[in-house]
């Protein structure tokens, strides 16, 4: 059993035990490890000699990478990956690049190479924003940018936003990411305030999207109800958390010429005030990324 298991690794200890996966060509190993993801390269990588240089092989991170992937580096500067290895480069481009004054990240999936973007808060309009009487921006390590706008009270509550980007062809869904109520800190917990949080009983809250080649879509929502999709696991003894609002799906045929989306979020029945509410981001992710993910979220 030891002799079979080091014959796999391609360590016979100096006995004649026949082939071994240490005699497979590199080049063979590369045609094989194109069909795997990432994660399984790398992993496989460490079996032997063979293997780690198949791993490495720029010709196999090459298919990995996604066919714009030289419209992500433009948003960096040369220096940083100018000498890398396309390993190296899907790794740095796994990272959150920052945009748009930091205000909008694009990044590649690990586990699939498909782009996926996040837009903040404060790279959208949003109706009142300047005024203290309705909103306010609240840092927290709870946003990827760090940062969100919380609505105190307003009656024309309105969001809108607008990416163009060369997006690789594919199917995405665009969502919005919102909390119910504030949160803060207290002796090391998380607690929630609700004082301001009303008026999303009344009337449902208007999603849409639309694209620059005609696709549109649209959603209602009331807030106040246990809608949208979980975002994190509620705090003991109560509690809100994070929900994404999936707004609905646009398909990408060419990433030439750039794809325009433009999505908005309104409540604009001025019968009622509404508040209470915090708005962090819109994401774009790909729709087998986010399956993907959420089979994984319902496993655990």
């Amino acid at each position: 059993m030891g002799s079979s298991f080091s014959n796999l690794n391609g360590d016979t200890n100096g006995l004649a035990t026949g082939p071994s996966l240490g005699d497979i060509p590199e080049s063979c190993v590369a045609s094989v490890i194109l069909h795997l993801t990432p994660p399984e390269i790398c992993n496989l990588a460490r079996l032997n000699r063979a293997f780690r240089g198949a791993a490495s092989s720029d010709s196999v991170w090459e298919k990995k990478l996604p066919r714009n992937y030289k419209d992500l580096l433009d948003l960096l500067p040369p220096e940083r990956y100018q000498s890398l290895s396309k390993k190296d480069i899907f790794a740095l481009l796994s990272r959150p690049i920052r945009f748009d004054d930091g205000h909008k990240q694009v990044w590649i999936d690990r586990s699939t190479g498909r782009v996926c973007m996040a837009i903040s808060a404060r790279g959208m309009a949003i109706t009142g924003i300047e005024d203290r009487r309705y909103w306010n921006w609240i840092a927290t390590e709870e946003s990827r940018f760090h940062v969100v706008a919380y609505l105190q009270q307003i009656w024309w509550f309105e969001v809108d936003g607008m990416m163009s980007f060369n997006l690789p062809p594919g199917i995405y869904c665009l969502s919005f990411r919102i909390h119910l109520g504030r949160f803060s800190k207290r002796l090391g917990r998380r607690v929630c305030h609700f004082e301001h949080t009303h008026g999303w009983e009344l009337k449902p809250v208007r999603f849409s999207l639309s694209t620059s080649d005609g696709q549109e879509a649209s959603c209602e929502y009331y807030l106040a109800e246990k809608g949208g999709e979980e975002m994190g696991r509620e705090q003991k003894g109560g509690g809100e958390f994070w929900r994404e609002y999936k707004v609905g799906e646009f398909v990408v045929s060419c990433s030439e010429p750039s794809t325009e989306v433009r999505w908005s979020m309104k409540q604009i029945d001025c019968t009622h005030s509404k508040g209470g509410i915090c708005v962090d981001s819109v994401f774009i992710i790909p729709i087998d990324v986010k399956q993907r993910k959420k089979r994984k979220a319902t496993v655990k």
